[in-house]
């Protein structure tokens, strides 16, 4: 979008000049109104037009008393609502880096049961009709490779610790200063780290699924 524009030797600044300049929406519907032209955008013709308010008057405002007081009181309640965003997402990732992660304890038989169960379940094809469940659940261990086995085991644990998922809920939404992305990243290592050692044989498949979700599954 432009930021300025000239025509027969006036000159004009845009909506988003304006806020390159410390305006805010606010500040341009009190202090200018209605803008002084409508101009069809360059490059996107069919994007809505470009607001443009003529460059004398928008001077003559920043000039003003009334500018400044309403610009200050704009930045304070910006920085308020900046402080308040940063403390709520210092306060989450504190509690994703020391929320305790509690991990079902299963003796084998059973998890790779449950594991199957759930891969049933989120594949469909992998399994036969429910009423054939039981045993297909009991084939499908027997027939598994332990490689299989432990993938699915730790899907299914993963799946059951899901509800920590909860945690990120309170962090801001969109935006790189969110820090949604680091604390998932954060609590997905910590979720592996725990399955790994409740389940010491799971340990390297473990550290293989982090590995994949960090850098991706090989081509």
């Amino acid at each position: 979008m432009m930021m300025g524009y000239e025509e027969d030797g006036q000159k004009y600044v845009s909506l988003a000049g304006l806020r390159a300049r410390g305006w805010t929406g606010g500040i341009v519907q009190r202090l200018l109104g209605a803008p002084d032209r409508l101009a069809v955008n360059p490059r996107f013709r069919s994007a809505p037009h470009t607001r443009l308010y003529r460059a004398e008057r928008v001077e003559a405002a920043e000039r003003s008393q009334g500018f400044r007081a309403v610009a200050e009181t704009a930045g304070r309640r910006s920085e308020a609502v900046r402080a308040a965003l940063e403390r709520r997402r210092a306060e989450v990732m504190e509690r994703v880096r020391n929320e305790p992660i509690e991990v079902p304890r299963l003796d084998p038989g059973k998890l790779a049961l449950r594991a199957v169960e759930h891969r049933a379940r989120h594949c469909p094809g992998s399994a036969e009709g429910p009423g054939e469940r039981p045993e297909t659940e009991a084939a499908a261990v027997e027939g598994a490779s332990r490689a299989s086995l432990d993938r699915w085991k730790v899907e299914y644990l993963r799946h059951r610790l899901g509800g920590y998922d909860q945690l990120l809920d309170r962090l801001p939404v969109g935006g790189r200063s969110s820090g949604r992305a680091e604390a998932a990243a954060l609590l997905r290592r910590r979720v592996y780290a725990a399955i790994a050692e409740a389940y010491p044989t799971l340990a390297r498949e473990c550290e293989r699924q982090a590995r994949d979700q960090w850098h991706g599954p090989p081509p």
